[in-house]
């Protein structure tokens, strides 16, 4: 018993001590080497394997045998996969009858081109995301780690592991976007991948994610991850590609900036992106942008360019709809203002709404007289949208500086910038002659109203008289009614009770009647009328010097009443203007033919306490840019005068005509026969005398010119007679 009892305990001993050295040290062999071929050609018969010895492990525990291999290669389609291990687990049951079965592969690479690892892939599963990889990817290197699990028949099971890394890859999508100088680690599990850590270059672009997840949903792929720029200096290639397409609406020139974003999209057959999210949050040094306004009216210095400066801009992209907050600095004049946005745009429509604070930089509203306070701080807030033929609907906006406020509500301004609907505007401020103006424009159903206490009317004088309706920026088809108690027409001069309406048709005063009072008693009276395609415009005033003052090189005027008629058709207008009983001290066209003609003692009255004249008419024509004159004349007791020619507007001035003194002309008259002695009586006197004159020039370098006449035209005794006879 006691050598049995040794035998055996030897025997347990020597059994241990196997099982503990094959458990560490393992043994060696090629024994299995064709039977782990046979099962890898079982995928792909055209994969030529190359082993070395394999070594055995003991797992006791687990009554199984670890296997492993180092420095095996793979061949398939002429590339070769260099492999740094191949390790499987194998049970003691198929051993020991010579029956070696594979449960599990792990196949670890060198370092591998990446299109030979993918064809190596598609040999065990050949799916078409792989295909398609492998006709994007253009170079790049790998290292992976191979899971693989085999079901009793020998088949690949679906719980198949891919981890390694990628670097100095490039890839080409859809020929339009490079992937370059990509580096990132991997992990793909069935219809799953993970990128960690991931860094490229995207069209010359360097870019940074943490995180980037694809995942395979039937035929189309999710993905979503996080990527991330420092600063980006984009050229104008990268603009059209990456920044135009979500904003299509604007001339981007130049943008400097970073951001951290993340993202989600949905890839179809044909690469086809659908469902594109997009979260972004940036930090924008500069952004310039075309500007395609014409905005002088309101931003006298306004620039060609429009840049953003130091802003922050949250952005996010869904269903394509794009949303847009942000603020900081704007330039688009000489200084920096302060901008806040927030924008939505789908479907080709823009909704946005912006405020704007104005330090240090102009604006002016030409058609209201308003001119920003050099020293005070200007808040606008607009709220509206844009669609896709550039027409603008706003909303609402407040215009607020100190205790001037500017409103409105539903305006709409078409793609020629001309406003061609306002429902509401309500107006308290004083304008750029110190005139306060409380004022309100309102629409009620069809028609327009414009009603308050008290409206600096200067410039729509101006506007009315002007022949150039059709180059207004108001295009509004409707009637307005007007109730103004007090209406202001220049500095010293105004109207009580101003009243009555106009009708616009096509940027055009269609049809006008107003009305109002002085403080006097005296009486203005405006109309326009159309009859047979005739446009017909009167204006009566019995003070004069409201209308006249406003032609620049007319001084000193004085009292008068004025009487204008003007008949429009076809584009061509036939005028008269008449001034009754007023005096001037300042004309210097004048001033100068009479000192040329030696008649300084006239001259030197006009200069003085001025000179009196009964009547000043003139009749004129205009058509585009071109005055004809037919005629000019003005009566007075110490001078006469008549005048013809023509203006090019902004081109040239050419005149003619004659002037004599008044005592010259009751010299003439009265020695005529039997008529002279009814209208002046008997004077005696020299023979009679007087000057022609010309003027001709451009508007800033007029030349005159004058000549002694003996004999005074017949026209010019015309004239004066049928004058001397009406008064």
């Amino acid at each position: 018993m006691r050598v049995i009892s040794k035998f055996f305990l030897t025997l347990l001993f020597l059994l241990l001590i196997s099982i503990s050295y094959l458990s560490i040290f393992g043994f060696e062999t090629e024994r299995f080497n064709s039977q782990i071929i046979n099962k890898i050609k079982e995928n792909d018969k055209n994969i030529e394997v190359e082993l070395k010895k394999i070594k055995l492990v003991l797992n006791p525990f687990k009554f199984k045998l670890n296997v492993k291999t180092v420095g095996a290669n793979f061949k398939t389609q002429n590339k070769l996969i260099e492999i740094e291990s191949i390790k499987s687990l194998i049970s003691l049951g198929s051993f020991f009858k010579n029956r070696f079965s594979i449960e599990n592969l792990e196949i670890s690479t060198k370092s591998l081109e990446i299109k030979n690892f993918i064809s190596f892939s598609r040999s065990f599963r050949n799916m078409p995301e792989l295909f398609i990889l492998e006709k994007a990817v253009k170079k790049g290197y790998l290292i992976a780690n191979i899971k693989l699990e085999f079901d009793e028949k020998g088949k690949i099971k679906d719980n198949y592991e891919i981890n390694g890394f990628v670097r100095d890859a490039r890839v080409n999508i859809l020929n339009k976007y490079s992937l370059q100088k990509v580096n990132f680690i991997f992990k793909y599990k069935k219809d799953d991948l993970q990128i960690d850590e991931m860094f490229l270059s995207l069209n010359n672009l360097d870019f940074k994610s943490e995180k980037i997840i694809v995942k395979k949903t039937k035929n189309d792929f999710l993905i979503r991850g996080d990527i991330n720029h420092k600063k980006f200096d984009m050229n104008e290639e990268n603009i059209d590609q990456f920044i135009k397409p979500f904003l299509p609406g604007f001339s981007i020139e130049k943008t400097v900036f970073s951001s951290e974003n993340t993202f989600s999209l949905q890839i179809k057959e044909g690469f086809k992106i659908d469902n594109l999210e997009i979260n972004s949050n940036m930090i924008i040094e500069q952004l310039s942008v075309k500007n395609d306004f014409d905005l002088k009216n309101f931003f006298p210095n306004i620039n060609n360019t429009i840049s953003l400066k130091n802003n922050k801009v949250d952005i996010s992209y869904k269903k394509n709809a794009l949303f847009v907050n942000g603020k900081g600095d704007i330039i688009y004049q000489n200084k920096e203002d302060e901008l806040n946005y927030n924008f939505f745009q789908k479907n080709e429509k823009l909704n946005f709404e912006t405020s704007l604070k104005i330090s240090d930089n102009p604006l002016t509203i030409k058609f209201l007289n308003y001119k920003k306070n050099e020293n005070e701080k200007i808040l606008i807030d607009i709220k509206g949208s844009k669609d896709k033929k550039n027409k603008i609907f706003i909303n609402s906006l407040n215009l607020i500086e100190n205790k001037n406020k500017i409103s409105l509500k539903n305006l709409s301004i078409n793609e020629k910038f001309e406003i061609t609907k306002l429902d509401e505007l309500n107006l308290e401020y004083t304008d750029e002659e110190k005139q306060k103006n409380l004022i309100k424009f309102s629409k009620k159903k069809d028609e327009y109203h414009l009603i308050g206490p008290v409206l600096n009317a200067n410039n729509l004088i101006d506007k009315i008289l002007s022949e150039n309706d059709k180059d207004s920026y108001i295009n509004i088809n409707s009637k307005i009614n007007i109730d103004i108690d007090k209406i202001l027409l220049d500095s010293e001069h105004y109207l009580q009770n101003f009243s009555g309406y106009l009708i616009i048709k096509n940027k055009e005063i269609f049809k006008a009647d107003l009305n109002g009072n002085f403080s006097d008693n005296k009486k203005l009276n405006f109309t326009i009328n159309f009859l047979d395609n005739e446009k017909i415009t009167t204006l009566y005033i019995d003070k004069a010097k409201p209308i006249v003052r406003r032609y620049n090189f007319i001084k000193g005027f004085e009292e008068g009443s004025l009487d204008f008629y003007s008949s429009k058709k076809n584009g061509e207008s036939a005028s008269q203007l008449k001034i009754y009983d007023f005096k001037l001290k300042e004309l210097p066209l004048l001033t100068k033919i009479l000192t040329l003609a030696s008649l300084q003692g006239i001259a030197d009255i006009l200069s003085g306490e001025g000179i009196r004249f009964n009547e000043f008419e003139m009749n004129f024509r205009n058509k585009g840019n071109l005055m004809t004159i037919e005629e000019v004349y003005a009566i007075g007791p110490a001078i006469s005068v008549l005048m013809d020619g023509y203006v090019e507007k902004n081109k040239l001035i050419s005149l003619r005509g004659t002037l004599v003194p008044a005592t010259t002309i009751n010299k003439f008259i009265g020695s005529l026969p039997v008529l002279g002695k009814i209208l002046v009586g008997s004077k005696t006197g020299e023979g009679v005398f007087g000057v022609s004159f010309k003027i001709k020039g451009p508007p800033k370098n007029l030349e005159t010119s004058v000549n002694p006449i003996k004999t005074l035209t017949p026209r010019f005794i015309t004239r004066t007679l049928e004058k001397i006879k009406k008064n």
